[in-house]
């Protein structure tokens, strides 16, 4: 009998295998990207420190304003300049990104293109 795994369960070892090559240092922090059914959420993180640097999500007043769903790819869009935006407040150019085992398709390639065309090197 064949037992079917959960989606999320496959997205979490897809998102842990990534992460054994993917780590945030001084130098290059890492871009975090988590998507719901509702809201996208982007995090620039130190994880030698475990520091967060910056943060953006549909859920943020500047993007709730313009966006009436926070789930779609125009939002991804916003959240991705938001973020890169801040980064770059705190002086943060170069970034890697990690895609949370997500597939580099919609909301997550729409963020991350954002995040580029805003300054964010990766």
């Amino acid at each position: 009998m064949l037992i079917k795994k959960k989606k999320s369960e496959a997205r979490i070892r897809r998102h842990l295998r990534v992460r054994k090559t993917v780590t945030g240092t001084e130098e290059k922090p890492r871009l975090c990207v988590f998507r719901s059914l509702k809201h996208v959420y982007a995090q620039v993180i130190r994880d030698d420190t475990g520091e967060t640097l910056a943060s953006a999500s549909s859920v943020d007043v500047e993007i709730r304003t313009n966006h009436k769903h926070g789930g779609n790819v125009q939002a991804a869009e916003a959240v991705g300049e938001l973020v890169a935006r801040r980064a770059l407040e705190k002086g943060v150019r170069q970034v890697v990104f990690d895609r949370g085992g997500y597939l580099y398709h919609g909301r997550v390639a729409a963020l991350a293109k954002a995040a580029r065309e805003a300054g964010l090197d990766f």
